[in-house]
């Protein structure tokens, strides 16, 4: 192929780029615009979920500051747990948790109780201890019937614990000691509540196991 030919294929070449850019360039311009608006606005909706994080952190230390010095909301705490429940279900649990303890220790047991009973999307590695506080209060309450179906976690020995609590107060013995002993046997021999756990087999009719010598 002849060098003029070569030339002139490369101008024509250049000719066809020159008009798909005069044609497409709105489109072009259109089409980065819109990319740079789409990575500002991310920036913008990250920024917005700090902030907001934040926010929500600061409100719920705040608030348990509050409860832990006895100052306790006129409203029960309903504003508070609901606001943070809008930010973080996981640190509206924890305030409610912690507004019940408040509230138990002010002599409230009603009211902690129907806080607790309040709370909504509970994380999964909160429930049980969820589960155990309001079991123990409505234990205390005299409300053992209304605590077994929140007793149904076997994997916890805090649970079972309870478990027992509420079956030993209905005077479902054998019940108690089968709870008892579950809980024992998820609980290292040393650990502070094995002790504790043994006593209440024992005054359930209950008698602990024994770990057998070995020679």
């Amino acid at each position: 192929m002849a060098i003029d030919e070569i030339l002139l294929n490369e101008h024509e070449q250049s000719e066809r780029v020159r008009s798909w850019l005069r044609s497409n360039a709105p489109g072009i311009i259109g089409g980065i615009a819109l990319g740079l608006a789409a990575i500002a606005g991310w920036n913008w909706w990250q920024g917005q979920r700090e902030q907001a994080a934040q926010a929500t952190s600061q409100t719920y230390m705040q608030a348990v500051q509050a409860f832990e010095a006895g100052k306790l909301p006129a409203d029960q705490g309903r504003a508070i747990l609901s606001q943070l429940q809008q930010g973080n279900p996981a640190l509206a649990t924890l305030a409610g948790l912690q507004l019940a303890k408040a509230q138990l220790e002010a002599g409230k047991r009603d009211e902690a109780i129907a806080t607790l009973r309040g709370l909504r999307d509970i994380p999964a590695d909160l429930q049980p201890l969820w589960q155990e506080r309001l079991a123990r209060l409505l234990i205390d309450a005299g409300k053992p019937r209304e605590a077994l179906p929140l007793l149904g976690n076997e994997r916890e020995p805090a649970i079972l614990d309870a478990l027992g609590d509420a079956r030993f107060a209905l005077g479902d013995k054998t019940g108690a000691q089968a709870a008892y002993r579950k809980a024992l046997a998820l609980l290292d021999v040393a650990a502070p509540q094995h002790r504790l756990l043994e006593m209440k087999l024992i005054e359930a009719g209950g008698t602990p196991p024994h770990t057998e010598d070995k020679s």
